[in-house]
């Protein structure tokens, strides 16, 4: 395809134009999506991690601009807020006077505050009856003193700005035909043919299949075959051909993954995972933007996009309708007034407003809990005090504090939070199972794969795969266009059965259907593949060298802060939930552990702390652990509130009587969390005469679309002893990670959860935050009405954007009320000033979290005073 001269003398003030690095401009333009995974390892991504950079407030004009996305909360949500008196207007008060401080208003300071408040206080449309012809002949008066005022706007695609100037639904189109070659191409298990030479790339697969597409017109199939063999060359010539000025350009690309986040995510994602694959998203932005150069040339040229003259209309109108200002009395202003007035109005708009209405919620809940944590009687010192008879390791989960509260109600237990991989970088490879997982947070790779295996495990392998065998044939027929036909009448009569027992009777045949499986497989004891042996250079090494299993022993127990007076049994406790029908359930799981039950993370540090050679090693290091002392691994069930065995050793005597206590307390534990819990689900009666057997219910019915709020309505992350908040009702809100200030002189431990814990929490809650305030963008919309899709996510119907967040059902109450309050996380440390000042100087990307509104932060002394540093 030739290229006219002229194509290229629009890119102004670059050297060689054609020489650009397209790879490098497609890796910027990234930053405004995120890597998006199978829904299997659904795990937490922060929406905006690339964009940082910018303060919230920025972000959220950018994408409203942009792609018309809100992401501060709609008018709804605040109003509850402000009925159930979470926002409280001393606060607002305070925020609306920060913000006039800065400005530089030629208005009586009086005047600008009585608009500014009455504004806020009702913060709905302007509702008066304005007659239309007498606003639009002052607004034509007025409309010199807005002419530097101008609405600046993002690059927009052609398609949209096609649809925008309303000619032909192009955007819509090209989107129609991009989700159909993404789902051929990405398909992993539906299709029952897979896209032919999908092991050349996305783009090259396309190029010779898009010739045949009877969806395109016989020209534009004809322009497509003509385009460059490489995707590159064929990006590049395309953007010529568009004429998009070299400026612009990064801007364009990001205009096109906007479009789709979702599909744009996983081939992000995608590109990450494999060496062969890097060039994906390169392939992606390829396809699509030469489709829609094909699908629009015939409309081309467009007229040049230029910044509007903001239109005064709707400042009068508001003048009118809060400023007490008729429109008549505009004639009666002076120019200086005038312009004041309107300025005022134009910079006190919607993204402002909705900004300190956000703060002045999150500042209002940081002094509840503020309240409630320095209220509390201070506890005498904890040296030297009688070890606990049990104590438990949870992770930071919001869900484990009212289990661990309970808990500490019930007897002589002592408990700790911490990051639910337990500091362990493995992969890990279940008995019976060909796949493994990355059993870590997402942000970081494994370094260790551990296998669990069994001396006697050939039987168990034969049951296990006539199970599988059973359930790939029937899964194979069911997708083969022959054996589909007869298929129903071979499992019709057991089908049958089982759809009447799990609709009228679920949580009887769920626990039926599982005790039969169970049974029938009857899995034999395991080990844990822990000692080293060396692999190929490819390979992960199974198993810890000596070395590091003193390491990740001694690093896990200085995190936790359990260095001394350990109690005779030390219970590890993962994490993990159970739900049926449900392609959300690995978000229920263990987000520390890539979307996984951290079971087994609990299971490896458990027998890691009972080796012989690693405790005579610590001792050396002075971490003494008694004889007596016993680590076992358990999970906590959160859609049941039990807490399961994993791994229980050989007990001392004194482990035993623990255990046995234990053992006796954890029936009325779950009983009291599942009380507490269990009625703040919607349409449940508030005094449940089961709540344990509604648990069961709700883990077991495969038409629940609720089986349990997950991590709805978090919104701190506490960092202290447990003493800080031992005696404090934090409502499930709280992910809770143990810390002793004193046992950290160099601050390396604060340094470590802060880059770790911190970030992984922040990211749910960024990820809750942006489900709920922007669903139909951020979220997943209803269930009820998604599609699996490829085997690897949903849509909404049969050709959505790939939905990358979190479903309505897991934020909201119902279709008016949200669950989930969208309040940005506040990190509360319990350290001297010194400490965290020293942490924000060493970490830059906090320090930038903090400072742009990302993340809050806040501080507890040792003389229990609260300090506020955002």
């Amino acid at each position: 395809m030739n290229i006219p001269l002229e194509k290229t003398l629009h890119w102004e003030s670059v050297p060689d134009t054609l020489d650009f690095n397209l790879n490098d401009l497609v890796k910027s333009a990234s930053s405004v999506i995120v890597p998006l995974g199978p829904i299997n390892t659904f795990a937490a991504r922060n929406p905006w991690v690339g964009l940082e950079g910018k303060s919230f407030e920025k972000t959220a004009r950018w994408l409203k601009d942009t792609c018309d996305v809100d992401i501060y909360p709609n008018d709804s949500i605040f109003q509850s807020a402000w009925d159930r008196g979470e926002i409280h207007q001393d606060f607002l008060e305070k925020g609306l006077q920060h913000w006039l401080n800065s400005q530089s208003l030629e208005l009586p300071r009086e005047v600008a505050g009585q608009f500014c408040r009455a504004v806020l206080l009702q913060n709905q449309p302007c509702s008066s009856t304005l007659e239309a012809s007498e606003l639009k002949s002052m607004a034509r008066k007025l409309n010199r003193f807005t002419s530097q005022m101008t609405e600046k706007h993002s690059v927009k695609t052609y398609s949209q700005r096609l649809e925008q100037l309303g000619r032909v639904n192009a955007a819509h189109e090209l989107n129609r035909h991009i989700i159909k070659w993404c789902k051929l191409f990405l398909d992993k298990s539906q299709a029952v043919w897979s896209m032919p030479n999908r092991e050349e790339g996305f783009y090259h697969a396309w190029r010779k299949l898009v010739q045949h597409d009877s969806a395109l017109s016989r020209k534009v199939r004809k322009q497509l075959s003509e385009l460059p063999v490489e995707p590159e060359a064929a990006l590049r010539e395309i953007l010529l051909l568009l004429e998009i000025p070299f400026s612009e350009i990064q801007d364009y690309l990001e205009a096109h993954l906007l479009a789709l986040p979702g599909w744009g995510g996983m081939m992000l994602w995608r590109s990450q995972q494999s060496s062969e694959e890097t060039s994906l998203l390169l392939d992606y932005l390829a396809v699509r933007i030469s489709m829609e150069w094909a699908l629009v040339k015939s409309y081309l040229p467009l007229p040049e996009q230029r910044n509007e003259k903001v239109n005064p209309e709707p400042l009068i109108a508001a003048w009118a309708e809060w400023g007490n200002l008729p429109i008549n009395a505009w004639s009666q202003l002076s120019s200086t007034e005038i312009k004041a007035r309107l300025t005022l109005a134009y910079r006190f708009d919607k993204v402002l407003r909705n900004r300190l209405l956000l703060e002045a919620w999150e500042k209002t809940y940081e002094d509840q809990l503020k309240t409630m944590i320095t209220s509390q009687q201070p506890v005498a010192a904890v040296e030297n005090v009688k070890p606990a008879l049990a104590q438990f390791v949870f992770c930071i989960d919001v869900r484990s504090e009212p289990f661990r509260r309970q808990l500490e109600k019930a007897g002589d237990f002592e408990t700790f939070g911490t990051a639910g991989f337990f500091g362990l970088p493995i992969e890990t490879c279940e008995l019976g199972s060909n796949h493994t997982h990355n059993s870590l947070p997402v942000m970081f790779k494994p370094q260790y794969k551990v296998k669990e295996f069994a001396p006697e495990f050939e039987s168990f392998e034969q049951r296990n795969q006539a199970v599988n065998s059973i359930s790939y044939t029937f899964k194979t027929m069911k997708n083969n266009l022959v054996s589909s036909m007869v298929l129903p009448e071979i499992s019709g009569p057991w089908l049958s059965l089982q759809t009447l027992a799990r609709s009228f009777m679920p949580r009887s045949a769920g626990r039926t259907l599982s005790k039969l499986l169970e049974t029938w497989l009857h899995k034999p004891a395991t080990e844990l593949s822990l000692d080293y042996t060396q692999q190929t250079e490819t390979d992960l090494p199974i198993g810890f060298s000596l070395k590091e299993q003193v390491h990740y022993v001694r690093q896990a127990l200085k995190t936790i802060g359990l260095t001394d007076q350990f109690a005779p049994l030390v219970v590890i406790c993962g994490h993990g939930s159970h739900s049926t029908n449900n392609p959300y359930r690995s978000a229920l799981d263990c987000g520390a552990c890539g979307g996984a039950s951290s079971g087994f993370n609990a299971r490896v540090l458990a027998t890691l702390c009972n080796l012989p050679n690693v405790r005579k090693i610590l001792e050396t290091e002075g971490i003494i652990i008694p004889e007596d002392t016993v680590f076992a691994a358990a999970e906590h069930i959160t859609t049941l509130d039990e807490l399961r065995w994993l791994y229980v050793p050989e007990l001392s005597v004194k482990a035993k009587e623990a255990f046995k206590r234990v053992q006796a307390e954890l029936p009325k534990v779950s009983e009291e969390a599942n009380a507490e819990r269990i009625p703040q689900l919607p349409n449940l009666r508030k005094h449940l005469k089961n709540p344990k057997a509604e648990a069961q219910r709700l883990s077991e019915d495969w038409s629940e679309v609720r089986p349990e709020w997950g991590l709805a309505r978090n919104a701190a992350f506490i960092i202290g002893e447990r003493q800080l908040t031992q005696d404090c009702n934090l409502e499930g809100r709280a992910f809770l990670h143990n810390y002793n200030w004193k046992k950290d002189k160099n601050g390396a431990i604060l340094a470590n959860i802060i880059s770790g814990p911190a970030t992984v929490t922040q990211w749910i809650n960024l990820q809750y935050y942006a489900s709920t305030v922007a669903p139909h963008y951020y979220g997943s919309g209803n269930k009820t009405t998604q599609t699996v899709t490829a085997g690897l996510g949903v849509m909404q119907g049969n050709a959505s954007d790939l939905l990358s967040g979190l479903p309505w059902q897991s934020v909201m109450k119902s279709d008016e009320e949200a669950y989930h309050e969208p309040l940005r996380l506040l990190v509360v440390i319990q350290a001297p000033r010194g400490y965290v000042k020293r942490m924000m100087d060493h970490n830059h990307d906090f320090r930038q979290k903090v400072k742009n509104g990302w993340i809050r932060l806040a501080s507890i002394d040792p003389e229990g005073h609260w300090e506020s540093w955002s």
